[in-house]
């Protein structure tokens, strides 16, 4: 592959700034809306809206920051398959102090 194809191949790739402060802005409120609800008392869902935020929170930081949107599949395969071992690490952790 010579350099112009290169440089074609990439260049729909190519994200504005202002889509970087946008999604900084938004990780930034996001931050603020998880701190505020630490402190109310949601009962049992304090929890799983706090993760329900962190996972909307790496969604914005896995796929614009790190561009994981313009990648091959064969990335987002392993991306998705090393989430879902840390999910199985957590579940098991969980039922092992859940159980002991």
């Amino acid at each position: 592959m010579d350099n112009q194809e290169h440089k074609n191949e990439h260049e729909h790739h190519i994200t504005p700034y202002s889509t970087y402060v946008y999604v900084w802005l938004g990780l930034i409120a996001l931050t603020s809306i998880t701190v505020t609800i630490a402190g109310i008392s949601l009962g049992d869902y304090t929890l799983a809206v706090a993760l329900l935020i962190a996972a909307v929170k790496s969604y914005l930081v896995i796929n614009i920051f790190m561009h994981i949107k313009y990648e091959e599949l064969i990335f987002k395969v392993f991306l998705i398959l090393s989430g879902l071992t840390l999910l199985v690490i957590f579940a098991l952790t969980f039922f092992d102090f859940t159980y002991r």
